[in-house]
């Protein structure tokens, strides 16, 4: 067993450089195909594509990562959702859309009108 992990972890390590390696190339080669001739701006070179391959990551993929089940976050809830009664699935529910500010049957606000 030990032994198998000697070989595995280099193999991981490159795996992971190579990875790196190939999205920096793709995110440079479409940034420097697409947003000179859409938006006028620069081309950027390979450290740049990975800062900007990081930084996408930590705004809209999250640092620690975790499993989504089908584009939903249910892993959150940890199985309670299955293990609630009908009567209180439909109270967390109403919890929610009292959190969001959404009540059922009350009138909505008027928006305020531009002034010019």
């Amino acid at each position: 067993m030990r032994k198998r992990w000697f070989f595995i972890a280099p193999l991981a390590l490159l795996g992971m450089a190579v990875f790196v390696f190939i999205g920096g190339e793709l995110v440079m080669h479409l940034w420097n195909w697409l947003t000179p001739a859409l938006f006028g701006w620069r081309e950027i070179g390979f450290w740049q594509a990975i800062g900007l391959l990081a930084l996408c990551r930590i705004l809209f993929g999250g640092i620690g990562g975790g499993r989504h089940h089908g584009g939903r976050q249910r892993w959150r809830m940890g199985g309670r959702w299955e293990r609630m009664t009908p009567e209180e699935r439909e109270r967390f529910k109403q919890g929610l859309h009292g959190c969001w500010g959404r009540h059922e049957g009350a009138e909505p606000k008027p928006q305020p009108t531009p002034s010019v």
